[in-house]
């Protein structure tokens, strides 16, 4: 059977392009097909990978120009994306990819990490928090026309997945969909491991925009004093690195074997903000560091809390709120508790990257035989 892939845009390193990745290996002669793809924006296994574009590609040149640029022209561009002569049809989205158009035969699943969120939550963006006036007036048509239009390629879905029960509830009450299969996305437990000694620093690993709410973990450990190393870019680098006092240190640009060794070294990470899933915790985990996460969203399903009850057992601590004290007490309670490297790496297996696969063949390997 032949195999087309979907995804959104190749403009980052995120987790969704991790997932991309894992998906092509279920399926190693898959097509892939996207709004726009940079090879030196995103991971550079890609480059291994059949690529087709749509002519957006030639406007946007950056991630800021996409996204600028997405309304109406990248929007049009993938409608003019033709995705032909195909069996399957796996789609990796967000946002766009589900506009495609799909040749009526082709059996298509999506796969969809969270609704549009500019459509079904623009409350989440802080440029529409802010705008005023006509500014909002015009904000608003945008969204009316995107949800509209969300909401009418989702039908084109033969079936969908999700990664979690907080995002199939909204994947539910967004294109009204019965049926939802989770699948968690993968960790590549391979490419981390566990040290036989740690050192005295916390350790973030993300890209620094506002709603990864890592000026809380900088306000925190400006007051604590600890030693915080930050790996990622973003549009709030420089506002963070002013905010940031002598003992919080930043870093981009570093190979994954060096990412490995700052997740084997680290007492433990920080994870501030809420996440539709995260995958970062989860790496963590691999490497048999805990997580001082915020208690919401996707670690509710992948992490085990520490309790009382059981006190060895557990992978991550959480805050119950987005404070900075509530940060602080996590942070010194996990300074008196006593980990287990062995079971957290051994949690972290349970969603490794041939989990994934096995998973997701078996999905759309079930469903094309009942056809």
């Amino acid at each position: 059977m032949k195999v087309a892939i979907i995804h959104d845009d190749l403009m980052r390193r995120g987790g969704a392009e991790q997932v991309v990745l894992s998906m092509l290996k279920a399926y190693p002669k898959a097509d892939l097909y996207t709004l726009c793809y940079r090879p030196d924006l995103t991971y550079p296994e890609f480059k291994n990978y059949r690529i087709k574009t749509s002519i957006f590609n030639y406007l946007a040149n950056s991630e800021k120009y996409m996204k600028w640029l997405f309304f109406p022209f990248g929007l049009l561009s993938m409608k003019l994306l033709k995705v032909i002569g195909y069996d399957i049809v796996i789609i990796s989205n967000t946002y766009c990819a589900k506009y495609a158009s799909i040749d009526p035969s082709s059996k298509i699943f999506i796969y969809t990490y969270t609704p549009f969120r500019l459509a079904w939550d623009p409350t989440s963006y802080k440029e529409f928090n802010e705008a005023k006036g006509l500014k909002r007036k015009l904000f608003n048509v945008v969204i009316k026309v995107l949800k509209g239009i969300d909401a009418s390629e989702s039908r084109k879905g033969h079936y969908f997945l999700g990664m979690t029960s907080e995002t199939a509830a909204r994947i539910q009450k967004a294109y009204n969909v019965k049926q939802i299969e989770i699948i968690y996305p993968p960790v590549k437990c391979t490419n981390f491991h566990i040290s036989q000694k740690t050192s005295d620093y916390y350790l973030i690993v993300t890209r620094l925009e506002h709603y990864k709410r890592v000026d809380l973990a900088i306000d925190a450990f400006n007051l604590l004093g600890y030693n915080l190393i930050i790996v990622g870019n973003g549009n709030k680098k420089e506002e963070l690195k002013k905010r940031a006092n002598e003992n919080i240190k930043f870093m981009s640009g570093l190979s994954k074997e060096e990412i490995a060794e700052l997740y084997a070294g680290c007492k433990a990470f920080i994870f501030p903000q809420h996440e539709d899933y995260g995958i970062t915790p989860l790496e963590a985990n691999a490497s048999g560091r805990p997580v001082i996460a915020y208690g919401n969203g996707g670690v509710l399903e992948t992490m085990i809390p520490y309790n009382d009850d059981n006190p060895e057992n557990f992978t991550a601590v959480f805050f119950k709120e987005q404070t900075v004290d509530s940060l602080i007490d996590a942070i010194q309670k996990f300074e008196r508790l006593q980990i287990d490297p062995v079971f957290i790496r051994k949690h972290a297996e349970k969603f490794d990257e041939s989990v994934f696969i096995q998973n997701i063949l078996k999905f759309v390997n079930d469903k094309m035989a009942i056809l």
